[in-house]
């Protein structure tokens, strides 16, 4: 199979003789670009692909190297089984008996120390959404200060554009009536008409 590339489906086009009677120059021109698109695409998907199978190969390697490694642990665990199944059944019933209390010992210990620590997570929990829901109400109330802050600036922008625009008309009516224009608007006109 031939080892085609986008680039060469597109340098072809110079490629075909023309003969009379053949095929549309620009119909073969644009098959010849949609074939270089759609392989393009093709290659991009491929490429995906090949990233996709070959991370897909390394998780099915870790997962058998996980099994191998479950298996050797099971029968090394079920060695174990036997080993202390002769070596309970050779004990005296005395040092059974001390075992199971000492092994219902640790175990009732196990569970106090799960509960302690399950309330204690409880309890980081709870702690972890106060803290939340307080940091959140700070944050909007910072937010709402910072609004109520730029709107009392943009009216003392305001008021204060206003005010020397004002001024200046006055200063120019005591000059002598020459009322400076500000933007291509007389101030004069502006404080006379609203």
């Amino acid at each position: 199979m031939i080892d085609l590339t986008p680039l060469d489906v597109r340098k072809k086009k110079g490629d075909f003789r023309k003969v009379m009677r053949g095929y549309d120059p620009d119909a073969v021109d644009n098959f010849l670009d949609e074939a270089g698109a759609r392989l393009e695409e093709l290659v991009r998907e491929n490429a995906t692909l090949a990233g996709r199978v070959a991370s897909m190969s390394d998780a099915i390697a870790d997962y058998r190297e996980r099994e191998r490694a479950m298996n050797e642990a099971l029968v090394s665990a079920q060695q174990l089984r036997e080993d202390m199944r002769e070596q309970a059944t050779r004990e005296a019933d005395f040092l059974l008996r001390e075992a199971r209390a000492e092994g219902e010992r640790i175990v009732a210990e196990a569970r106090r120390q799960a509960t302690i620590a399950a309330e204690s997570l409880r309890r980081l929990q709870a702690q972890r959404a106060r803290y939340l829901r307080l940091f959140r109400a700070l944050v909007e109330r910072q937010l709402g200060e910072l609004e109520q802050e730029e709107e009392r600036g943009a009216a003392a922008a305001q008021l204060e554009g206003e005010a020397v625009a004002e001024k200046a008309a006055a200063d120019a009516r005591a000059a002598g009536g020459n009322v400076p224009r500000w933007n291509g608007v007389n101030p004069e006109d502006e404080t006379q008409g609203g």
